[in-house]
């Protein structure tokens, strides 16, 4: 395994993070802590979970997979202290208007309720799941600084936000004086490349952490799916709740398929998986600390894992960069 320092931190973790949005819905507890075992027994330093998460599933079930991630930590005395522990808030955690969003009242509120479920005292990354447009900033960065304040939290971070929205942030946060965010969390991978515009430039400026999610386009990247069949369980069925339809609607088109079937013609010169590629394609680009892999069995994570040691070379980088180049412009590429 390889490690990085985490932007402009002191902080260093492994180039891969352990993502565990499956935990707890997809994957039943004792294989959720198989998959942690397998990735700690890689190198694998660094835990990324969110109180809403098993993805997919509604309030009722929202902390389920921080309470895996707390049992398991909690297994052996040792184990919290070897390992950087990220959790997300944001998302609805109840049925009252203010279990959600960025406000200082549920910001506050989630912490606590995030360190009980985890079985902690403190997470070393709490970071903005979304950005909450209701409410000021002014108010969410000073929420987050007094949990920084408390110990509560080491460092601070955001995920799914847009380059002028966290560039406004770290303006505020500097003229308040008050803790500043020092990663982003965006969606990134051969089938989607907006962030290389805007947000990456951004987090290169201003030294911030980059730890993207999706690496695999939620499995696609896999090459093991067929667009005229879908699976029966997986990111892209009912058996994830909403979160079905919505990876549907992000990647499950003919155009992806059919970039796909070029990736593959370009991967199989080389002679290794599409799915190792794909990781280790992200890992390539100079502004990524650390890629969030996921897996809902243990053996998913082999491919993943190995990605670390696939260094590519410059012309094969430039034929995926080019077999996948409309994915930098959005929608008005297609």
């Amino acid at each position: 395994m390889e490690y990085r320092k985490f932007g402009k931190t002191g902080l260093t973790v492994s180039r891969l993070c352990l993502g565990t949005m499956t935990f707890g819905l997809q994957t039943e507890e004792n294989v959720s802590r198989s998959i942690m075992d397998r990735a700690a027994e890689a190198g694998v330093n660094f835990i990324d979970t969110a109180d809403v998460y098993p993805l997919g599933a509604d309030e009722t079930h929202a902390g389920r997979t921080e309470e895996i991630v707390g049992r398991w930590l909690k297994d052996t005395p040792s184990r919290r202290s070897e390992f950087i522990l990220a959790t997300k808030a944001v998302g609805k955690m109840g049925p009252a208007a203010w279990d959600q969003g960025a406000s200082r009242k549920h910001l506050l509120d989630a912490i606590d309720a995030s360190l009980k479920r985890l079985n902690t005292d403190y997470v070393d990354l709490y970071q903005l799941h979304s950005d909450d447009r209701e409410t000021p900033l002014d108010e969410t960065l000073e929420a987050l600084d007094t949990i920084v304040r408390h110990g509560k939290a080491r460092y601070i971070g955001v995920s799914n936000f847009l380059a002028y929205r966290l560039a406004t942030a770290l303006g505020r946060s500097d003229f308040l004086r008050v803790a500043r965010f020092i990663s982003v969390q965006p969606r990134y991978n051969l089938l989607f490349r907006q962030i290389e515009r805007e947000l990456l430039p951004l987090a290169t400026d201003e030294h911030l952490a980059v730890i993207p999610y999706n690496p695999l386009a939620g499995g696609l990247l896999t090459g093991k799916h067929k667009h005229d069949a879908k699976p029966s369980d997986g990111r892209f069925t009912g058996t994830v709740g909403k979160a079905g339809e919505m990876y549907s609607q992000r990647y499950w088109h003919e155009r992806e398929f059919e970039t796909i079937a070029k990736l593959q013609q370009i991967v199989k010169e080389t002679g290794e998986s599409l799915t190792k590629t794909s990781v280790a394609w992200v890992l390539a680009n100079p502004a990524i600390t650390s890629a969030i892999i996921g897996a809902s069995k243990p053996e998913q994570l082999t491919d993943s894992l190995a990605a670390v040691d696939l260094k590519l070379d410059d012309a094969l980088k430039a034929k995926l960069d080019d077999a996948t180049k409309e994915y930098r412009w959005g929608d008005a590429a297609r």
